[in-house]
């Protein structure tokens, strides 16, 4: 176990107290409707959305399935039962999900409705300027945020910087405001301020970001479809593509990583639309902050992410212009319980900043994914059981370092949710692709770039490797004891698509040596989430890694930081506030 001191700031040891004092509740049953989130970005989807559930769970005995015959002994009973009942029970009301992933994405058009809930922060939501007598003046202000803090204890992760032992505390605090005329045309600032404080081992880029501007941008309606507005937005603004299913949180490729102190945003241009069917986004930009990488000779002064933040720390940031980021994702709903989302990524590196052990270059990413959920019921039309799929895919082709490149990744997700179980079981299973090359100098680049992914949660949530030439298999199981806690364990196998490939670790810099083994070791992660509403939560995280073959003997000497002495552990404890 990893040495935690007794140095915990405040705001999470009054957090854990809140846990402990909250977690015997469990049996109650009369508290009021909450709200449940994913366990991790982290480690199943970006925490940032949320769904009101009731505290009193359904009743958990059904006998019999759609595909039985109906008991001899008459109807069920339940109130709700079509069959009992002509007029079943109205269904409850749509979730109510104020905070995204994104916040200009934020929705708090439910104040409208009667007997809605209150949020701390709503009363600064939507407030009409200069209305009159006669008529709204269609203007609206909007201002809110978050306040986070995450305590880390890590030990011989395979880190930029590391391996070693530290433990530190990650501050957070989002400002913004956002001026909205009719569906017209808008303006949204956005601020941050991320801070480090304790670290023994040299900060990264996703850490620290003192005082400076994450979104600044303004959007304006330049027609319609579908009846929808179709819009252009020009500044600096966070991407996020890949919403989250049933068994994932999405965002393969293109991710703003909450799960940084630091959040990736970008500068450029966007167009896009919602429809009835298809949803369609254009996008040409620049990474801006050192969240983002930018390789070992990066597009500014300092070499690499570890040293970039020691320039930019204390200066704004501006757009990296050695990189652009461009390219056109599809979202089709037109299938019941299904999405289809095509995409195309371009990526163009200045030759000048290109670098032999970077995938980078001129690369260009054609994907599909697929996530599908199918219900079970039974005889009284209620779901018993849901299996869902996520699955994904692209091929990557173009120029790298005067090499052609034939790259490509591949995943799928499938998991079974038994909803009238106790606790609401879920299982699932995962498979991880992401080519690599086979040698090295032969002309053709086989390591796939994994573009800027949400990797915390695909690759095990220790953040030791990223998706470069790398086969994934694991189980998760997640469980839900109660209406405001969530417990998730995961368990990866981790190994080589290529000996003569190097392995890479979470900020894509390689690590070890070539054919020297492909087994790269395996880690567990468990989870534990307590959501006192859509506000406030606290997330508790412990990993282990162990590693394989690959890291043993000589190898071993040859990752960043010295040899690996034993295997790797982390503990987390994470409380979001949001306003």
């Amino acid at each position: 176990m990893p040495r935690v001191q007794l140095r915990f700031r405040w705001f999470s040891a009054s957090a854990l107290s809140a846990v402990m004092w909250f977690a015997p509740q469990a049996g109650r049953t009369e508290d009021a409707p909450v709200v449940s989130v994913p366990a991790a970005e982290s480690a199943a989807a970006d925490a940032s959305e949320f769904k009101l559930a009731p505290a009193e769970e359904a009743p958990l005995t059904v006998a019999f399935r759609e595909h039985l015959a109906a008991p001899e002994s008459g109807p069920c009973g339940r109130p709700d039962c079509p069959i009992c009942n002509p007029k079943p029970a109205a269904k409850p009301p749509a979730p109510i999900l104020p905070w995204k992933g994104l916040y200009f994405d934020n929705d708090f058009s439910y104040k409208t409705k009667p007997n809605a809930p209150h949020f701390l922060g709503e009363e600064l939501k939507n407030i009409p300027l200069f209305d009159c007598d006669c008529e709204p003046s269609g203007i609206t202000l909007s201002a809110g945020g978050e306040i986070r803090h995450r305590y880390m204890n890590e030990d011989n992760r395979l880190r930029p910087g590391g391996p070693g032992r530290t433990d530190y505390d990650l501050y957070r605090w989002r400002q913004y405001v956002d001026l909205k005329y009719r569906d017209e045309f808008r303006v949204y600032v956005e601020g941050i301020d991320a801070s480090i404080f304790g670290a023994e081992l040299p900060i990264t880029g996703i850490d620290k970001n003192r005082w400076d501007i994450q979104n600044a941008f303004f959007d304006l309606k330049v027609g319609e479809r579908d009846g929808k507005p179709v819009y252009f937005r020009a500044g600096r603004q966070e991407l996020l593509y890949g919403a989250p299913s049933a068994v994932s949180p999405g965002q393969q490729v293109i991710s703003p990583l909450d799960w940084a102190n630091t959040r990736r945003n970008f500068e450029g241009f966007k167009m896009f639309s919602k429809g009835e069917t298809w949803d369609l986004d254009l996008f040409a930009v620049q990474p801006v902050n050192t969240a983002n990488p930018t390789g070992p000779k990066g597009g500014r002064p300092a070499a690499g992410p570890t040293a970039a933040v020691n320039t930019w720390d204390h200066q704004f940031d501006h757009a990296d212009g050695s990189r652009w980021f461009s390219g056109a994702y599809m979202v089709y709903k037109g299938i019941k319980d299904n999405t289809i989302e095509p995409y195309y990524v371009w990526l163009q590196t200045d030759p000048s900043k290109h670098d032999i052990t970077w995938a980078d270059g001129n690369r260009h990413t054609l994907g599909l994914r697929w996530t599908s959920t199918k219900p079970i019921k039974d005889e009284c039309d209620q779901p018993w059981i849901v299996f869902a799929s996520d699955i994904e895919g692209a091929y990557q082709f173009g120029r790298d370092n005067d090499e052609r490149v034939q790259a490509g990744f591949f995943t799928s997700k499938l998991g079974s949710t038994f909803s009238q179980l106790p606790w609401t079981p879920q299982l699932s299973v995962l498979y991880y692709y992401g080519s690599g090359d086979k040698k090295k100098g032969d002309g053709t680049n086989s390591t796939y770039d994994v573009l800027i992914p949400l990797n915390h949660a695909y690759w095990g949530i220790i953040d030791s490797l990223a998706g470069q030439n790398l086969n994934d298999y694991a189980l998760q199981a997640t469980v839900k004891p109660h209406a405001k806690l969530t417990g998730l364990a995961a368990l990866h196998w981790f190994n080589q698509v290529s000996g003569g490939d190097n392995v890479y670790n979470v900020a894509g810099s390689p690590v070890g040596g070539l054919n020297t083994g492909r087994n790269l070791g395996q880690e567990l992660d468990l989870v534990t989430t307590y959501t006192h509403n859509p506000n406030f939560d606290v997330q508790f995280g412990y990993s282990w890694f162990w590693y394989g073959s690959h890291f043993k003997g000589a190898n071993a000497t040859l990752t960043p930081g010295g040899p690996l002495l034993e295997d790797a552990t982390q503990l987390y404890i994470q409380t979001s506030l949001r306003y």
